[in-house]
């Protein structure tokens, strides 16, 4: 098990008898993210680029040198990395921008794994261009498997989508082995990492993914900022969507020319504060170690699956974990209700379709209750969520008809 203190985390502080169980939807922030924020805000809060006095280098050199940081983490280039308000944001500029690609007749690779972020822009694009959406057959264990690719992969895909780890099951797809197929009838492939980035290793020159998304908050970082990886020359090769301040080289009253990529896609003033302080939540999980995360986060998933699923009442959905992800339901009551039993034993939960309603009309349900870990959850805690799903179970029975 992992030794993280929970004094770290003001939010756990102020809330003694709190446990955590949703940093799928976003992870609470250890107080030296809190601090680094404050310090820019208070210290050298100006703009970046712009200035040539000193507290403007100063923000500028700490903006920049996320991108150094982030580079070490996925193992890409510094200027592979664009910055983004976060996943959601990262995915929409793609489908975006690759549209412009997209012919009718032309086929896109989804599943019903996918986060709304990453299907529906694709919906949209398909419906504009006249394009298909394909998606890939689940097996038996709702997982992604080469085999199910392979019958939709086609000389027609043109976008391979693939979510890497559910946000909803937590099962890990073989995106290493899916992307060098798709990459072999010349398909562009993009990563959903939302899951990903923030509880394991991710190499993208190992996963050879053309792009990757990932957020800021599910990390232990500030809201409201994320990272794209693009691999530099498709980077360089495309247009972008949004235009403003800081992503032109010249503008003439009838043309206009661009940067290069990373720049060329972050027009305007950006989340400096976010991003700032994104550096320090990324060094935290570092010096943690991505494996450590990983397997702290699956032992504790692994622990209450194992002891809740002889529970006849339960219908259980992460059978077998692959990630910090425990999804259930308490036959025939609402998961809201179940999750609110849960949240009067002081035990945060998510309830709902996590919006990624595909998966849950896949499922037959109208929605499920999401335990999900992290590196600051315990085994006392697992065991606690453990007794509590019992006490809802033993509540409930004279609910059900």
């Amino acid at each position: 098990m992992l030794e993280v203190k929970r004094a770290d985390f003001p939010v756990l502080v102020n809330n003694e008898k709190m446990i955590y169980m949703d940093s799928a939807a976003t992870s609470l922030k250890p107080q030296i993210v809190i601090d680094k924020i404050n310090e820019y805000y208070t210290k050298y809060g100006v703009n970046i680029h712009r200035g040539v006095y000193d507290l403007s280098s100063k923000a500028t050199d700490e903006y920049e040198e996320l991108r150094t940081v982030v580079a070490k983490f996925i193992n890409c280039k510094p200027r592979e990395v664009v910055y983004t308000k976060g996943t959601t944001n990262g995915l929409n500029m793609l489908a975006q921008i690759l549209k412009a690609n997209i012919h009718e007749g032309d086929e896109i690779i989804v599943s019903q794994l996918d986060h709304h972020s990453l299907v529906m822009p694709w919906q949209n694009v398909a419906k504009e261009k006249g394009a298909k959406l394909v998606f890939i057959e689940l097996n038996e264990k709702n997982q992604i498997t080469i085999e199910n690719f392979k019958k939709v992969l086609t000389k027609k895909t043109k976008i391979v989508n693939l979510t890497y780890v559910s946000n909803v099951l937590g099962v890990v797809a073989p995106v290493k082995e899916i992307t060098k197929l798709a990459h072999e009838i010349g398909a562009i492939v993009i990563c959903d990492g939302a899951q990903a980035v923030p509880h394991m290793k991710v190499d993208v020159q190992d996963l050879d993914v053309d792009f990757l998304a990932f957020s800021g908050h599910k990390m232990l970082g500030p809201t409201g900022c994320g990272i794209l990886y693009g691999k530099y020359d498709l980077l360089n090769s495309l247009e972008p969507e949004e235009f403003g301040g800081d992503m032109n080289d010249g503008v003439e009253m009838y043309d206009s020319t661009f940067k290069d990529a990373p720049e060329k896609f972050e027009a305007g003033t950006p989340n400096i504060a976010g991003l700032i302080a994104l550096k320090p939540a990324i060094e935290y999980l570092s010096k943690l170690g991505m494996e450590n995360v990983h397997n702290h986060s699956l032992s504790l998933a692994k622990y209450v699956v194992e002891n809740i699923k002889n529970n006849d009442m339960i219908e259980l959905y992460t059978k077998e974990p692959e990630s910090g992800i425990v999804t259930f339901n308490i036959k025939g009551i609402h998961p809201h209700d179940t999750a609110t039993f849960l949240a009067a034993q002081n035990i945060c939960v998510r309830a709902g379709h996590h919006c990624a309603q595909l998966i849950t009309h896949h499922l037959g349900c109208m929605g499920t209750v999401r335990a999900s870990f992290y590196i600051y959850n315990t085994i006392e805690e697992a065991q606690a969520l453990v007794a509590a799903i019992n006490g809802a179970c033993e509540y409930f029975k004279e609910w059900i008809i």
